[in-house]
Formats: C-alpha cells, sequence, structure tokens
C-alpha cells in the first residue's frame, strides 16, 4: 500500500570539501541512483529536480529547474561538464546550497509477480558549505512483515525485505558513511537494515492506514487548502445537494455535493473505494474549482459536473439519479458507514 507520505526515511552525510557545492550535490544524487537502478529500485533514467540557491540569500534561487542526468555523468570528466552547463545558465551570484531530489519507480515483487510501482522511493541529495548527505524515503509498506492496515504479508515481506537490506548496505558502500534511520514515521520504524511496523501496546500490529492515512485524505475533501482564493468552501452547516459518483464497473466512489448558503461544494469519498475514491475526489475538486474560477454557484456546479462523461478515474455522476438533499454530516456518516 502507499501512503500519502513517508513510511520511512535513511540519511548518508559527511563533511566533505573536495569539490564544489553543486558537483557534490550531483554525485552523491548519481552514485545513490546507480545503486537503486542495479537492484530495480528505479527504473527508468535519473530525471531530478535540482534546486541552487545563493550564499547567504537562501531565498534567492540561482538555478531550478529540471535536468536529466545519465550513469555516464558519474565520472569527473562529464560531471564536471554538467556543472559548467548549469552554472553557464543559472543566475549570478555565489552558490550556497544544491538540493537534487527525484521521484523513482520500483519494481516491486507481490503474490502476483512483479509490478511498477510509481514513487516507491523519493530519493534526494544536498551539499552545503562543505557538508554533503543523500536522503532515501520509502512510500510503500512491502518491506514490512505487516501492511500498514496491520495484515501480515508473509511472502511479500520475505520477497521484498532482503533486497532493501542489500540496497542499504550499499548505499553506504556506495557513499562511503553509514546508514542513519531517521525517526519513526506514523507508519513504520526505520532501522539500519529495513523498516519495523509499529505496534500496539498489546504488542499486535498497529492499523496505521485507519489511525493516520484515512484522516490524512479525508481532510483535503473537508478542509480549504492555504491560499484558497478560487475554491469553493468544503463544509456546510445544513442540507446540501448531492449526486452519487460510480466508476465504470458501477463502484460507488462518493457524493459529489453543493451548498449555495454555504457557498460551499466538494466531494464526499466512500470509505469502502480505498485509493479509487481518493483518486476520483481529486479530479472532482479540480472541476470545481474550474467552475468556481468561472464564477458558477455551488448549485450551477453541481448541475453542470453532474453531466460530465465517464472518466476512468473521476467515474460518472450516476445520470439516472436526481440531485437529492442531505445534512452533510448524515452524508459523511454514509460515506463511512457504506
Amino acid at each position: 500500500m502507499i501512503p500519502s507520505s513517508g513510511v520511512a526515511r535513511w540519511t548518508w552525510s559527511r563533511w566533505d570539501r573536495s569539490a564544489d557545492e553543486i558537483t557534490l550535490c550531483l554525485r552523491g544524487l548519481l552514485s545513490a541512483h546507480h545503486v537503486l537502478t542495479e537492484h530495480r529500485f528505479s527504473v527508468g533514467g535519473p530525471a531530478a529536480r535540482l534546486t541552487v540557491t545563493e550564499n547567504g540569500n537562501p531565498t534567492h534561487r540561482l538555478f531550478d529547474r529540471d535536468i536529466t542526468l545519465r550513469m555516464a555523468d558519474l565520472s569527473s570528466d562529464r560531471l564536471a561538464r554538467v556543472v559548467e552547463e548549469i552554472r553557464s545558465v543559472a543566475a549570478p551570484g555565489e552558490v550556497g546550497s544544491a538540493d537534487a531530489r527525484m521521484d523513482c519507480t520500483a519494481v516491486l515483487l507481490t503474490e502476483e509477480g512483479e509490478r511498477e510501482q510509481e514513487r516507491a522511493f523519493l530519493l534526494s541529495s544536498a551539499s552545503f558549505a562543505g557538508f554533503a548527505g543523500v536522503d532515501l524515503e520509502t512510500y510503500t509498506d512491502v518491506w514490512m512483515r505487516y501492511d500498514v492496515k496491520g495484515r501480515p504479508q508473509p511472502a511479500v515481506h520475505s520477497a521484498n525485505a532482503p533486497r532493501l537490506t542489500a540496497v542499504l548496505s550499499r548505499l553506504a558502500d556506495a557513499l562511503g558513511t553509514g546508514t542513519e534511520p531517521e525517526d519513526p514515521t506514523c507508519f513504520g520504524t526505520p532501522t539500519p537494515t529495513g523498516v519495523d511496523n509499529r505496534y500496539e501496546a498489546d504488542g499486535s500490529p498497529s492499523d496505521v492506514w485507519g489511525r493516520f492515512e484515512i484522516p490524512s485524505r479525508k481532510a483535503v475533501f473537508e478542509f480549504l487548502p492555504p491560499f484558497h482564493q478560487g475554491h469553493f468552501g468544503r463544509t456546510a452547516d445544513g442540507t446540501v445537494q448531492y449526486v452519487p459518483v460510480r466508476g465504470s464497473d458501477g463502484l460507488l466512489l462518493g457524493h459529489l455535493w453543493a451548498s449555495d448558503p454555504d457557498g460551499a461544494a466538494s466531494f464526499a469519498p466512500r470509505d469502502a473505494a480505498g485509493e479509487d475514491g481518493h483518486r476520483a475526489g481529486l479530479v472532482w475538486l479540480d472541476r470545481l474549482r474550474a467552475t468556481r474560477e468561472r464564477g458558477l454557484s455551488p448549485s450551477q456546479a453541481l448541475a453542470e459536473l453532474s453531466s460530465c462523461p465517464g472518466d476512468p478515474v473521476a467515474g460518472q455522476a450516476d445520470p439516472r439519479s436526481r440531485p437529492r438533499t442531505m445534512p452533510l454530516r448524515d452524508l459523511r456518516d454514509r460515506a463511512r458507514d457504506a
């Protein structure tokens, strides 16, 4: 399972004044990525986001772009040319820090066979004032004895955990420093060789998905983000109009709702729809924002979006169902109980 925030993170850091900040940053990134590639923890080319800030003025970015690297760039001569190309297009100023990061698609081993998982890892590298560090963060639970719902997964764990142990050891060798597990997260506890589950006081594995992930996912549909101009409100005190939204297979994904008195409209994903309901809801939020920017009222937005054609991610408002009314609190309770 893939939570919305990291399951575990490890770092490798050292003092290093052997090169400039950009070179140290990219060298660490490429060295680590080479290890991940060997173990199929990253498939595809190393495309990264590089940010370079000015010395003494960290809010001033001299360079902030996506870059595509090659493993051959790890050689000293090639890396020097890459750094020179970056400097040639960067804004003038003395470099203070460099930070590069990339999302990694990994090959995971499941009971059904191999599958590629997007954003299984976030790899980052940074250098500042002679201090260089590499971070690796995983977003999947396949390394643990129990999944994030607390369910045993012996086959998945035995297939993947040794792979992670090998990668952490190889990274320490490649980066020339020991593996440092970071603090426990809501979902797991990193160790020098892998990830441990979180446990209850009685020793049973915790359902951290239900405790942390579900509330976090629901919050985006119930609370406005910072700088929320252009959004409808996402809560209402009284009765709302709503329509059911179903996937192409007929599965109820959730309900699209609106309230003119509260200036609000949002999506209430159905708990039982899981990841499908969450992804669908994010699409409906984007659509609602677009209607708000065009000046539509919540009820007008609901009427317009109810006629949207079916979409493989968002699903479709049930064409057989006219908008009904219900207190929003009851509608959200229905989404939890369904």
